[in-house]
């Protein structure tokens, strides 16, 4: 195989940065399935890993980025996996310690791929990418805690991104009343048309002061942190739930017992690098089916390697919405 594109980030100088490199088969980081990579996409903690401005994400360097990849099987050692299957691998140690999705070709061990469900394309797998997935996870945790569409109003937090978009897109399919919060307030009618019943803007949100203000919320998926994270434990409605999945606003949560042990809210933690393969496959299974968003054509777009620096750039300053899918071939 001859040599052929990826985007590889580089420790040098006391910096963190990408770019376009050609590189060999031989070059890519140990695994049992090989396959060609059609789609990647681009989430939050990629941004942070190919800059540097999440701190250490990445723990080996150089390392081709990229935390999702999905496309067909070349060579297989494992016997679950043949040539010609179509794939998907997001998370675990993609773009982190092992080389990723950001390259025509992938290496990865055969316990992280997940074969592609019927009903879902590539294209698909990837606009929903590590995004999607950790949107179907949370949901599902949630189901779990006894959430249902008759509980009452769904906040979603940090409304124009990646996870909370594809959150607001499913929800609402579901036949959940959801009220999305953004502080990007030119995004109103864009969060309405993928199903958000209400828009909050957050500069008009009175957070208060007191350990518990007014019960309001079903439920709650928070992508922010911070302060936004501890408003929304405060207003819970009784035995509400929480999903936390990201800290674009902060990774402090200053908050009192109070909503816990008088309202019995439940603050759950969304892990989606290493779900059992087990439920990994059940979300993705639902991602194809009830889950699959309605609005993809709206929330997805598509990018190169070559724009990856400049996307990275404008997503670190909030300046994006929806989902980048980055092709590949």
């Amino acid at each position: 195989m001859d040599k052929f594109r990826a985007f590889r980030i580089f420790s040098e100088n006391n910096k963190t940065a990408g770019r376009v490199v050609d590189v060999a088969l031989d070059e890519l980081s140990a695994g049992e399935v090989v396959f060609r990579t059609a789609y990647s996409s681009v989430n939050y903690k990629d941004a942070l890993a190919a800059t540097g401005a999440g701190g250490k994400i990445i723990r080996n360097f150089p390392l081709i980025g990229g935390i999702d990849a999905a496309g067909t099987v070349v060579t297989s050692s494992d016997g679950r996996f043949k040539a010609g299957d179509e794939v998907i691998c997001t998370s675990y140690d993609m773009g982190v310690a092992h080389d990723g999705g950001y390259a025509q070709y992938c290496r990865v061990p055969a316990d992280w791929v997940v074969p592609l469900p019927k009903g879902m394309s590539l294209f698909d797998a990837m606009a929903l990418g590590t995004a999607g997935y950790t949107a179907g996870l949370a949901i599902c945790l949630l189901e779990q805690n006894e959430l249902k569409p008759a509980n009452g109003k769904v906040l979603v937090n940090g409304a124009t991104g990646g996870v909370a978009t594809l959150a607001i897109d499913m929800l609402s399919g579901l036949g959940y009343h959801v009220t999305a919060v953004t502080g990007k307030d030119g995004e109103h009618e864009f969060l309405k048309k993928i199903g958000a019943a209400e828009v909050l803007s957050r500069q008009s949100i009175e957070m208060g002061t007191r350990p518990l203000e007014r019960a309001t919320w079903a439920a709650g998926f928070d992508s922010v942190g911070g302060e936004q994270l501890a408003w929304l434990t405060r207003t819970m409605q009784p035995h509400g739930v929480i999903a936390s999945f990201g800290n674009a606003g902060g990774i402090e949560l200053k908050t009192t017992v109070l909503p816990f042990i008088l309202r019995g809210v439940r603050l759950i933690g969304v892990d989606s690098a290493f779900t059992p393969m087990s439920l990994r496959r059940e979300v993705w299974k639902r991602l194809a089916g009830e889950l699959k968003p309605r609005h993809l054509g709206d929330i997805a777009f598509t990018i190169t390697l070559d724009d990856l620096p400049g996307h990275f750039e404008k997503m670190l300053k909030a300046g994006t919405r929806g989902r980048a899918v980055v092709k590949i071939q």
